[in-house]
């Protein structure tokens, strides 16, 4: 059985992190907000800006070398440390269609409850966000960086879009991070198996 600690508890905790003050970070917390696939806050007012010791320290690795690539860009996070109460209302609304490959099922525990997993992208030095292609969370296959090859050869996606989402892969792999096959804004900052049969499940 999963070692599972309270979402209010944390604020004492040594091991969790905010990210809202880390240089080179901006928040649009997507659940925070009804700028989200469910349309509506899942949050509530004390939205979680935040992450494992470990993660948090890694994505501030990341944005140092996003701005080494590109100096006045910075990270743009819309998702950190998700309780697995938020998880089973995204689960509840995906588990019975094709979308449900991009929602973990909250019975085996997503990384983001562990405050092991962040969404982002990248925003230009003007406060842009760089184009990826598509949007976060869009629940296609263009958002899946295990069909990019397929996609750029038939035109659906472009250099331009490609090299965005490079840009963001190669500052998150050289802190630590690891992508997944189906979000290309979806990131892991240890072995998730690893993460679950180690780590306390937030609540």
């Amino acid at each position: 059985m999963k070692a599972v600690i309270g979402m209010e508890e944390l604020a004492a905790h040594p091991e969790y992190l905010s990210i809202a003050d880390l240089d080179g970070v901006r928040l649009d917390l997507r659940y925070a907000c009804a700028n989200n696939f469910v349309g509506r806050n899942l949050y509530g007012d004390a939205a979680p800006a935040l992450l494992h010791r470990r993660a948090a320290e890694r994505l501030a690795m990341a944005a140092r070398e996003l701005s080494r690539q590109r100096p006045g860009f910075n990270l743009l996070v819309f998702d950190a440390l998700r309780p697995g109460r938020v998880q089973r209302v995204l689960w509840d609304i995906v588990k019975d269609t094709p979308q449900r490959i991009y929602v973990a099922d909250p019975a085996r525990g997503s990384i983001h409850s562990f405050g092991m997993a962040v969404d982002l992208s990248v925003e230009d030095d003007g406060g842009r966000e760089l184009n990826m292609g598509t949007g976060f969370d869009d629940f296609t296959e263009l958002a899946q960086p295990q069909r990019e090859a397929e996609l750029l050869r038939t035109g659906r996606l472009s250099e331009a879009h490609l090299a965005n989402r490079l840009l963001l892969r190669h500052c998150m792999s050289q802190a630590g991070f690891s992508g997944i096959a189906t979000e290309w804004w979806h990131f892991e900052a240890a072995d998730r198996d690893w993460v679950r049969a180690h780590m306390l499940l937030i609540e």
